[in-house]
Order: structure tokens, then C-alpha cells, then sequence
């Protein structure tokens, strides 16, 4: 998939069509398998997320890999006990669809990713974060997709979890005090493909093309 003119990076049709594709098959990935990444990916993928916009070029991401066992031992700790308080929370019915959900991956995922916000970054000498300091995170989240788009294009998986208690997680890996979860990926291989949407699937949410409608004013 190349431009059709490098020069000035204009793309073709055939290009615009792949990624279409692309943006119809990023899908968040509950199940994995275990095969591990190959050499250098990781770190190829999180390079390639540095190319997403951010406020005032301020390039507050910051990616933690987690590796040693004792920190996910830790993180999956956390989540089982976030997940048991969810669960609590919702009606017999509810309950039920939410107990049969799988949620995580994170045992079976070869890769763990902790994405923070580095509130406390000088970069972007304030431009634009002066009247909407959120901005920040969103940057983050904007970086967090890019390498989403960039795995899926390899024919790696990603899936976001978030049942865990940020402040938890940013003890266990052990980050600095400006540092602000954003998001804990589990990356690695696919064990299923699926078109639709695991929660439509399984009944927890249905496709709703409306929240899409562009309004007018």
C-alpha cells in the first residue's frame, strides 16, 4: 500500500479502500494467543504512534512496557477485584451477560502496555492546554489509536482494558507522580477474527448508527 505520488502524499483509490478496511476491522481483542511478538514490533508499533497529533506538539505519551511477572500479577489482582465490584453493581439480568463477558486477556496476552499522560511535560509551551487542559490526555488517547491502527495493520491485536483502578496500576508500574494512566493494553495475535462487535455479539450493546449522524447548525 503506497501513495500514489510519495512526493506529496497524496494516496489512490486502492489505498483508501485498505484503509477503510482497516479502520472496519479494528477490533478490541479479548482473546489471544500466546505466540509471542516478533523482535523490536512493540517498539516499531509505539515509534509509529509518535507520528499522532498532539496539542501543541507537546508529546505527552508516555508507554511503559510491563514484562516482569509480579507487576501483571499485580494488574490482574487489581482487575479481578475492579471486576467483582462491577459486577455487583448490576441488576441479576445484567449480572448474568456481564459474567459471561471476557473482558481482559490479560493472562494470555504476550504483551502489556501501560500508556500514561505526562501532565507535567514543558513541551507545547501551553498552546492550546491554557484553556482546555485536557487536551493532554486527549493527545494520549489520539496516540493510543494510532498504534491500535498500526497493530491491526500487522495482524496484531490490541485490546484496551480498563477495569482497573489507575492510581493502582500507576503504583504498581512504578511510573513518576505526574504520570496519568490513560490506557493498560494487552497486545499480541489474534485467536479469533470476528466482523462484528464483541459486546454486539453478545448482546451487551447494539449497533447505533445514529451516534454517528454529522448535525447541522
Amino acid at each position: 500500500m503506497r501513495p500514489a505520488d510519495p512526493a506529496t502524499g497524496h494516496f489512490d483509490a486502492a489505498f483508501v479502500a485498505d484503509f477503510e478496511r482497516l479502520l472496519a476491522w479494528r477490533r478490541d481483542v479479548r482473546r489471544f494467543r500466546r505466540d509471542a511478538l516478533p523482535r523490536g514490533t512493540l517498539a516499531e508499533l509505539v515509534a509509529l504512534a509518535a507520528h499522532a497529533p498532539s496539542v501543541g506538539y507537546s508529546q505527552p505519551s508516555r508507554f511503559v512496557r510491563v514484562a516482569d511477572d509480579a507487576r501483571r500479577a499485580a494488574v490482574v489482582a487489581d482487575y479481578e477485584a475492579c471486576n467483582t465490584a462491577a459486577l455487583a453493581s448490576y441488576g441479576e439480568e445484567r449480572a448474568a451477560t456481564y459474567a459471561r463477558l471476557k473482558l481482559a486477556g490479560l493472562r494470555e496476552a504476550p504483551e502489556h502496555l501501560a500508556v500514561f499522560v505526562d501532565d507535567a511535560t514543558p513541551r507545547g509551551a501551553g498552546l492550546g492546554r491554557r484553556t482546555m487542559p485536557e487536551m493532554l490526555a486527549y493527545s494520549t488517547v489520539i496516540a493510543v489509536h494510532t498504534f491500535w491502527l498500526a497493530a491491526r495493520a500487522r495482524g496484531i491485536g490490541a485490546g484496551w482494558v480498563s477495569i482497573l483502578d489507575p492510581l493502582a496500576i500507576a503504583r504498581i508500574v512504578d511510573v513518576p507522580p505526574a504520570w496519568r494512566l490513560v490506557a493498560y493494553l494487552c497486545v499480541g495475535y489474534p485467536e479469533e477474527e470476528h466482523r462484528d462487535r464483541e459486546l454486539v455479539r453478545a448482546r451487551w450493546e447494539r449497533d447505533d448508527p445514529a451516534v454517528a449522524t454529522m448535525l447541522e447548525r
